[in-house]
């Protein structure tokens, strides 16, 4: 199995490297980033500007998957960074799409997406459900899911788009995001409270890294999960009731404090994951729960 890494030294690339070479022995390993090495050591790294098409020629595509972990993520943030979100997250995908058609390469792309392209509902959300699409990164990663689309339409461009809403821990030390529960650890184990814009009863859907990177490989090597777009499940929790799990934990308080106006209007809503398509044909692979989790802390 021959598997391409772009992006190599973020935060879930890290994890999912981590934690297929502990279980597989027969991977062969292709990375790639901008950065001069790979930041926990790996072998077999590559230096890439995906900005470069010159450079984004050096990869070697001749293989089995190709992960792609490259992405700016952010909210408010985008709508000045407006170039910057759109090369990272949308020219950095065409290029490497480009140079796929280029070597005429078999891969499976897998794109990891994101929960943001969903119009925030008071139920489990599937992958046909509503869209909308508040903030520039939103736009970015539903425009990537239809590069894919349309050229496995038009040219073959094998691909599996995964959603993920909140993914939190990590396997690796100092490998951890600034994500939700993340920011709330951090907080709490400093003494300080939790501070949630508004009620904070927005539902989101959880999902534990070490879980979340089993779904990545195994819906990798899936020959079912091809060519299509497929929710990652989890634990479904209120950032109320995690921030008040987390203040419980460390003996500090939640403080509800009213919404600033860029924030209120992009926030999206509840949106939690209904991942019945893909738990059919890879089967359910999350084990951690947020409690457990936060037990151990």
């Amino acid at each position: 199995m021959k598997v391409a890494i772009i992006g190599a030294n973020s935060y879930i690339a890290r994890n999912f490297i981590y934690l297929v070479k502990q279980q597989e022995t027969d991977v062969e390993w292709r990375l790639y980033d901008a950065t001069e090495a790979q930041v926990d050591g790996e072998a077999n790294y590559k230096q890439i500007n995906l900005l470069d098409k010159e450079s984004v020629a050096q990869m070697d595509l001749d293989c089995d998957l190709v992960y792609m972990f490259v992405g700016k993520t952010g909210s408010a943030v985008g709508f000045d960074q407006y170039e910057l979100f759109n090369n990272i997250n949308q020219t950095t995908l065409l290029h490497v799409i480009d140079e796929y058609r280029r070597q005429e390469s078999k891969a499976k792309i897998i794109f990891p997406s994101t929960r943001l392209v969903y119009k925030g509902q008071e139920k489990p959300l599937k992958e046909t459900d509503e869209k909308e699409y508040k903030t520039n990164y939103a736009i970015n990663k539903f425009a990537c899911e239809q590069f894919l689309e349309a050229y496995n339409r038009v040219y073959g461009v094998k691909y599996c788009t995964l959603r993920i809403c909140i993914p939190y821990g990590t396997l690796i030390p100092n490998a951890s995001s600034y994500g939700t529960l993340e920011f709330m650890l951090k907080k709490a184990t400093s003494g300080e409270d939790i501070t949630l814009f508004g009620d904070g009863k927005q539902r989101r859907t959880f999902t534990y890294m070490k879980d979340l990177c089993e779904v990545l490989w195994q819906a990798g090597i899936s020959e079912e999960c091809l060519n299509d777009v497929y929710n990652i499940g989890g634990e479904d929790y209120s950032l109320l009731e995690v921030a008040e799990m987390v203040a419980a934990k460390f003996g500090v308080k939640v403080i509800n404090i009213p919404w600033p106006e860029t924030e209120r209007l992009i926030e999206s809503g509840s949106t939690v994951f209904d991942s019945a398509k893909l738990d059919a044909l890879i089967g359910e692979k999350y084990q951690m729960q947020v409690k457990q989790w936060l037990s151990e802390k």
